[in-house]
């Protein structure tokens, strides 16, 4: 990318993402969680789907797409080392630019993945980068990707939390960005607490409470409703089956 961002992902782990790396049990309820928010949005594909996560970090992602049997996921991510971690964890992983890697993969992929990702990236970069995704799909393949919530309960943390997010979207914003950019059947899902336990079945239970209080807040204030309320939104789109003329290079 040539700017700031370049001296921040060179020791992204070491500086900044040490104390978030997963132990084995954090792990686990990561992978309960990718049960009920992530998997259901992909469980339909063929077990040898072509996948490719931009931005895969350490690689749990991509370990737990291969515990479910999909045999053909590998990754990209611009931190060395992240990818270092990735590999470490046996799976498919390498340092490389992502536009690079989405243009050597034209009309190839059955899925891209994103999780965390765009919030990386200018406006203008994200309007290359979802037009470089949408070339790289097969016509009907699907994009997964999650980024955080700028119309969130509480936004300010995820937002602000990291020097290198440039741009924060809502739902609204990333069906812009996807109709501009050639896909279709854009639908946008809460990521949240989940009942995998009795202290997970509470946070939701209060989270449902504090959902409902501030949905009766935002209609008393402007009269329209909202529908995703958590601080990272979850988004499953389809490229469409004729490629778009709205082309962002």
């Amino acid at each position: 990318m040539g700017d700031f961002r370049d001296d921040l992902y060179e020791r992204y782990v070491s500086d900044f993402k040490s104390d978030l790396l997963l132990d084995d049990r954090a792990l686990r309820e990561y992978c309960r969680w990718c049960d009920a928010k992530l998997l259901p949005l992909v469980n339909d594909l063929p077990r040898d789907a072509v996948i490719l996560e931009i931005g895969c970090g350490p690689g749990y992602f991509l370990e737990y797409l291969a515990g479910k049997g999909f045999g053909a996921a590998r990754g990209v991510d611009i931190s060395v080392e992240q990818v270092a971690l990735a590999r470490e964890r046996g799976v498919a992983a390498e340092v490389r630019d992502v536009y690079e890697e989405l243009r050597s993969c034209r009309d190839q992929l059955d899925l891209i993945v994103a999780l965390d990702v765009v919030e990386h990236f200018s406006k203008d970069e994200n309007l290359r980068l979802f037009a470089a995704m949408r070339d790289a799909l097969r016509p009907g393949g699907l994009l997964l990707l999650q980024t955080p919530n700028g119309e969130a309960l509480m936004p300010g943390p995820n937002i602000h939390g990291d020097l290198t997010h440039l741009t924060i979207f809502t739902a609204n914003s990333l069906g812009q960005i996807l109709r501009r950019t050639g896909f279709r059947e854009a639908a946008f899902f809460e990521t949240g607490p989940v009942s995998k336990n009795l202290a997970g079945c509470v946070r939701l239970l209060v989270w449902r409470v504090a959902r409902f209080i501030a949905g009766v807040v935002r209609f008393a204030e402007c009269g329209s409703r909202q529908r995703i309320w958590t601080q990272n939104v979850i988004c499953r789109a389809v490229r469409a089956g004729e490629r778009s003329h709205a082309d962002a290079r």
